[in-house]
């Protein structure tokens, strides 16, 4: 008695003779090439969900040339923007057809990023985006696989294909809507000392401060996350002179919302607060956070975009910046 179709991976045979058509339709309907009758189309996907079919992704992509899979490297995981960029990301690699598979590069031992990008040798996909600070973004470039496309997101990486965020604008009209309400100076709630998007706020609200004579206060670092807000903000709270804070994030904004408010002082009556990348929740913030506006929809599918116009052997633009946009809310005012 032959085994049944359970017992053995169902074949495009199976699925052929099931459906009481050719081979080769199975496979135009399996790989969404050439031209089939609709009530045959119905009918053979019918047969491929009664019996249980699956496509052999890796015999397509040997006859396709393409694993229809694109490769996200990421530094964390921890942050809002992260998270949020590499759901943009996957939403739009999903609208063209494409999975993404997901590596963390948490490590910081030099073994331990080597093991890392040793598995990224191992990836079957068509494209990768790379999401890494600069120390391992350069161990990266050395690792990984070769003939592999990339797209990088940080503007320092030279003949690559790019795509950024206008940051340092971002924050430079921040620090300018601040001083524009009459404040004296403004205080800048970085983000950690070894991070380039961190830098680039800082450097965005130093211009911001030298354009209008002001001298910037001693930067004042915390690790993206609402507890070094609260932290560091109770420091913030306990001066006076202290009126206008610049977040370089809204988590960072959101514990400093809490040290203020410990230390009895009101946001924005006593001091106002900016963050970045403008969250789905700084507008549930208590008052509503005036934030810097980052897009990451658009980012993810600018990323995918190139990373399959590389895929394909196309030459897309090397540089693409998405803008950012300073949305006001309740969290600033004149100072009093």
């Amino acid at each position: 008695m032959p085994p049944s179709p359970r017992s053995r991976r169902v074949s495009m045979a199976d699925v052929a003779a099931h459906a009481g058509v050719s081979a080769q339709t199975v496979s135009r309907v399996a790989n969404g090439t050439g031209d089939v009758v609709e009530a045959t189309r119905a009918r053979v996907i019918r047969s491929m969900d009664e019996l249980g079919y699956r496509p052999n992704s890796a015999a397509r992509a040997l006859k396709l040339g393409s694993f229809r899979t694109i490769g996200v490297l990421s530094q964390t995981l921890s942050t809002i923007g992260d998270v949020r960029t590499i759901e943009a990301i996957s939403l739009n690699a999903a609208e063209e057809g494409y999975a993404t598979t997901l590596i963390p590069v948490h490590a910081t031992k030099l073994a331990e990023v080597d093991r890392v990008f040793s598995r990224v040798q191992e990836l079957a996909v068509d494209a990768l985006i790379l999401n890494l600070e600069s120390p391992h973004l350069a161990h990266a470039e050395a690792m990984l696989p070769p003939g592999v496309p990339v797209v990088y997101m940080d503007p320092d990486v030279e003949g690559q294909v790019v795509i950024d965020t206008d940051q340092e604008g971002g924050a430079r009209t921040a620090t300018e809507h601040l001083l524009g309400l009459g404040h004296e100076v403004v205080w800048h709630l970085a983000g950690p000392a070894e991070s380039r998007p961190g830098a680039r706020r800082i450097a965005g609200w130093r211009a911001g401060l030298a354009d209008a004579g002001v001298e910037a206060p001693p930067v004042i670092h915390g690790d993206w996350s609402v507890w070094s807000g609260y932290e560091l903000g109770r420091e913030l709270a306990a001066r006076p002179d202290v009126t206008a804070v610049f977040c370089a994030n809204d988590q960072m904004a959101l514990g400093l919302y809490r040290a203020l408010g410990e230390a009895g002082r009101s946001v924005p009556g006593d001091v106002s607060v900016i963050g970045f990348d403008d969250t789905a929740d700084a507008r549930g913030y208590a008052p509503a956070l005036t934030s810097v506006h980052h897009d990451f929809g658009e980012v993810g599918r600018l990323c995918v975009a190139a990373a399959l116009a590389l895929a394909r052997g196309e030459h897309p633009d090397p540089l693409a910046v998405v803008r950012t946009e300073l949305r006001v809310r309740d969290s600033t005012a004149a100072p009093r």
